[in-house]
């Protein structure tokens, strides 16, 4: 029986939010493949137990709470690594014999301790970190919050460099995050997004609104959500619906006060497929140049149009089966041409989709790379 550690920055359920997304499916395909995962998490407080669908798919769950010291703001390592080191990780690491995957760099400052030991090392890349905070402190208007982001990028470009060198492969999401770390460590594999998807929702005809949905506590987030609702002001004709369980009162006062934007909660996985399925184009807008964002995934599996700026994606491929604007002017005309249109393109998306980006293929793939065979 093949046996794995996979350290997980947060709690992986439920799965509603793009690292952790990625983060159970991965969790899940490894288990229905016959791996057995030893599960652990830093949280922010301990549960008294973990869910069942997270049972179902570990041999083990490990919990450790996270180290808000405001000391390790003054460290040299970032701020998000500092927090997720433990005792009792390095134990449960030590005592089962087995392949270790982290997930994300922050993740993996218990590295240094596990020096000499036998369990081979490999690295979830999700994000290039330095380049990530970067975009939240140029998207971010609080000014002490753009500060403390723009500190953390600079410590996660020199902690990236030293670090990526310690795994024998980094699987990255897209093509950007390969290039990124293949200049500093040449252990990079391309493994795309694992995402739940298995096969695509065959739709047709109109749909009823256009849709944005996200977390709109995330900076990035908020300056797409004010992008779109800025365009949307101009077509009074088109009827834009806001998804999110996490909006300020502002904008809240902000979407109730404009005739063809509403706010829905999504609450519930179900809730969401059913906004996709009624939903006649998606719009996702990003401003950080991060590789491939798993919500474009979850909107090309289960909904119609869907229309992105050059931030979205890096993948040809992914490219195709969208429509893409590279200027406001360019994205409004996009929602004008979509309008307009019947949806038909169910067939080219299983052709691609399907094929290469699916979660069995993933594995496939990562296991391969990790035991060898």
């Amino acid at each position: 029986m093949k046996e794995l550690h996979l350290i997980s920055f947060n709690y992986p359920y439920p799965p509603s939010y793009g690292g952790i997304i990625d983060v159970y499916y991965k969790i899940k395909a490894l288990s229905e493949s016959g791996i057995k995962v030893h599960l652990h998490c830093f949280v922010d407080n301990i549960p008294e137990t973990s869910d069942q669908e997270i049972k179902n798919i570990t041999e083990n769950v490990f919990f450790y709470k996270k180290e808000k010291n405001p000391f390790y703001y003054f460290s040299m390592i970032p701020f998000a690594a500092a927090i997720r080191t433990s005792d009792a990780l390095l134990e449960n690491l030590t005592s089962i014999e087995a392949p270790i995957l982290f997930e994300g760099l922050q993740t993996t400052q218990i590295i240094r301790r596990l020096k000499n030991k036998d369990n081979k090392l490999y690295l979830r890349f999700h994000n290039n970190e330095s380049e990530y905070y970067k975009g939240l402190s140029s998207s971010e208007k609080n000014i002490l919050k753009k500060i403390i982001y723009k500190i953390e990028s600079l410590k996660f470009a020199h902690y990236q460099k030293k670090i990526l060198k310690e795994f024998e492969s980094v699987f990255c999401l897209s093509e950007k995050e390969f290039n990124d770390v293949d200049s500093i460590s040449k252990n990079a594999r391309l493994i795309h997004i694992f995402h739940g998807n298995e096969t695509v929702k065959y739709l047709n005809g109109k749909g009823d609104y256009f849709l944005f949905h996200g977390d709109l506590s995330i900076s990035d987030n908020k300056k797409a959500l004010e992008e779109t609702i800025r365009m949307f002001k101009t077509l009074p004709r088109h009827r834009l619906v806001v998804a999110s369980d996490r909006a300020g009162d502002d904008l809240k006062k902000k979407i109730n006060s404009i005739g063809n934007i509403s706010l829905v909660p999504i609450e519930t996985n179900e809730n969401l497929r059913r906004l996709f399925e009624n939903a006649h184009a998606n719009i996702l807008l990003s401003y950080q140049n991060s590789g491939t964002k798993v919500k474009l995934f979850n909107a090309l599996y289960n909904s119609r149009f869907v229309i992105i700026n050059q931030n979205i994606t890096d993948d040809p491929a992914l490219m195709s089966l969208c429509r893409m604007g590279s200027t406001s002017d360019e994205i409004r005309q996009q929602i004008i041409k979509a309008a307009s249109e019947d949806y038909n393109e169910n067939e080219a998306r299983s052709k691609v989709l399907e094929k290469n980006y699916s979660d069995h293929a993933n594995v496939k793939e990562m296991s391969k790379i990790i035991f060898k065979n």
